[in-house]
């Protein structure tokens, strides 16, 4: 809690400030969504990393305009121009971690854009490495338990847009397996996440782009040729299991079973396509593996 107030003391705030509402004090709902219309320009360094740590309070916000497009946005865009300071980034890694940890809000919006935003800010680490090896652990474990524990499948809504808890999970999961800094121990521990969300054990059929999104952190992990050919052998085996059902010809015969049966032949199928279209023998050996593993379905 010191170390909190203290990042808040220099980010020139007071610890209401930085629990504050959405919008933030100073501006409108119009004057936020003005700031998108001028692509988050911010002459100045101080406001724009102020605004910067306050629009954390607007993941949560119903209306997609300022969830999204403002406060994923505006983060978005700071973060990959480097427009935002350490100690601002590392402010934004702790308040994202809390929220990702903490109890999902009641219209299910905070903890899946926390998700989003958090893989924009490791993205930084990754194109220039800043974290501590002790925050990249942390955060692999925050984001494996994060994506295995996700319960709620809503994708999109016209009226309220986008949760998507499942492929912003994915996403945060594919910036830290991109990363070199990340090692074989916590590569294996994330793509362990993954597999546990690629058919999860109730009636959901994924109809929102989940199987691609949870495909690209496999692919890129099998890319940097980490883990050997007979550990993703016995991955993909526990991926293709039928398991609750004793065999995949049951899956015909219950709602449970088809949509497992479903999920996971999409998510291989997705696998495999950016496998095969990868150019190189990576990725053509990883095929050829998803092709012998879709036999068992």
């Amino acid at each position: 809690m010191q170390q909190f107030l203290v990042v808040v003391m220099m980010l020139g705030l007071t610890p209401a400030v930085a629990q504050s509402q959405c919008p933030p004090e100073g501006f409108s709902h119009t004057a936020l969504i003005e700031l998108k219309q001028e692509d988050f320009q911010i002459e100045s360094d101080e406001a724009r990393n102020d605004l910067a740590v306050k629009l954390l309070e607007c993941t949560a916000h119903p209306d997609p305009a300022i969830r999204d497009g403002v406060a994923y946005g505006g983060l978005s865009t700071w973060l990959r121009a480097d427009l935002l300071s350490g100690i601002t980034v590392q402010h934004l890694v702790d308040r994202l971690l809390h929220q990702l940890r903490g109890t999902p809000d009641t219209n299910g919006f905070k903890q899946p854009f926390a998700a989003l935003v958090l893989s924009e800010v490791v993205r930084t680490d990754r194109v220039t490495p800043a974290f501590t090896p002790e925050t990249r652990q942390e955060l692999v474990e925050a984001a494996s338990f994060y994506l295995e524990s996700v319960e709620d499948y809503r994708g999109f809504s016209d009226r309220e847009g986008w949760r998507h808890g499942v492929a912003h999970g994915a996403d945060l999961v594919l910036q830290l397996v991109l990363n070199p800094a990340i090692d074989e121990s916590q590569t294996t521990r994330l793509l362990e996440a993954v597999r546990q969300q690629v058919a999860p054990e109730n009636e959901v059929f994924y109809v929102y782009g989940e199987p691609s999104r949870l495909a690209r952190p496999v692919f890129y992990a099998h890319q940097r040729q980490l883990l050997d050919r007979d550990w993703w052998v016995a991955w993909l085996d526990r991926v293709t299991e039928a398991t609750p059902l004793e065999t995949w010809q049951q899956a015909w015969s219950s709602n449970a079973g088809l949509a497992k049966r479903h999920n996971t032949l999409a998510f291989l199928v997705a696998l495999h396509f950016n496998a095969v279209n990868s150019g190189n023998e990576a990725g053509q050996e990883l095929a050829d593996l998803i092709l012998e593993a879709i036999k068992h379905i």
